[in-house]
């Protein structure tokens, strides 16, 4: 949509090679240490990059609930967003280590259901951290924001900022196909009352959650329409690429932009009226609930099962009546990254 306890590289038999060519695993905390007694216990956390911040804040969390728990933690990541093929040798050579559990944010939500599938068979607890796997039930349990909650929450603030203003709507996406990506993008239409193919949605192009790539949409989108006066785009980096793009057309004060995630970044640009408004989620959250509950099945059978919302918050300085949110001061208090 588009992120230290030590690190210590882990061997992981005939296939490390293969691993370290295509992603990083490190091991954290130790069965002796921590407060709650997880008697040599591993739980493996698998994120899309270690390069987003992101995900580097869900490592964190999870480093921190590993750390509190006693346990071990194995970690890796793919080497770019959509790497597959990464997560699967990732997963194969958590499950050869020993893993009592695999947390994973799955770069590809189809492709990666055959792997998890085997780890789940060796009776390995599998759960999914932010995006869903399709189908959702190919993973034990999901920890995530409410993606379509998030969406939606910046779709009614968008509504309520235009007053009643005819709308000119510019969706810069993620990927074709990406759940977490669709659910968005369906929640802002919800939110803002329009269905898919309203006349109002005026340009709709995809950015990979990527700054760059949302500047050049913005910009095809400019040149498409250039009345356009509703921007909403997957995430934050998309945000500040459109933001750089109208402010080069000196349209930065006349188009409402508004995005999803939360991040330090993105928050500080509402504050700074780049962006009106964010929906902000909490990595931290999820990693330390799919540690604490890899830990109770590794303690006592009890498996984690369906979904857990970790929570999101709509952060703006410019709230609107009817719209719940917080300031940016909550925000910043809250940020990741």
């Amino acid at each position: 949509m588009l992120r230290r306890n030590r690190a210590l590289r882990v061997s992981l038999g005939s296939t490390a090679l293969a691993v370290l060519s295509a992603l990083t695993l490190t091991a954290c905390g130790s069965g002796a240490q921590g407060g709650a007694g997880g008697g040599g216990t591993k739980v493996g956390l698998i994120t899309k990059t270690d390069t987003n911040p992101f995900f580097v804040k869900m490592k964190e969390g999870a480093e921190r609930a590993a750390k509190d728990n006693g346990v071990e933690l194995v970690s890796a990541a793919g080497k770019f967003d959509g790497d597959n093929a990464g997560q699967v040798t990732a997963i194969e050579n958590m499950v050869n280590s020993g893993v009592k559990g695999i947390l994973i944010t799955p770069n590809d939500s189809k492709a990666i259901v055959p792997a998890l599938e085997k780890a789940r068979a060796k009776g390995i607890l599998v759960i999914a951290l932010d995006s869903p796997t399709e189908p959702q039930d190919a993973t034990d349990a999901l920890f995530a924001t409410d993606n379509v909650k998030a969406g939606e929450l910046i779709g009614r603030y968008a509504r309520a900022a235009m007053g009643g203003k005819a709308a000119k709507i510019a969706t810069l996406d993620l990927a074709p196909g990406v759940a977490v990506g669709v659910q968005r993008h369906q929640g802002f239409l919800k939110g803002f009352g329009v269905a898919e193919g309203d006349p109002s949605i005026v340009c709709s192009q995809d950015t990979g959650g990527d700054q760059a790539k949302g500047q050049t949409a913005m910009e095809n989108c400019l040149q498409k329409s250039p009345d356009v006066n509703v921007v909403y785009t997957i995430n934050e980096p998309a945000a500040l690429g459109a933001y750089t793009a109208l402010k080069a057309k000196g349209l930065e004060k006349k188009v409402l932009v508004v995005s999803v995630d939360g991040g330090c970044t993105g928050t500080k640009a509402v504050k700074e009226g780049k962006i009106a408004a964010t929906s902000q989620q909490y990595p931290l959250e999820m990693a330390s609930q799919g540690v604490k509950a890899v830990v109770d099945f590794a303690k006592g059978g009890k498996k984690a099962s369906g979904y857990t919302d970790t929570g999101v918050t709509l952060i703006t300085d410019a709230a609107k009546p009817g719209v719940d949110a917080e300031n940016t001061a909550y925000g910043l208090e809250k940020c990741w990254g």
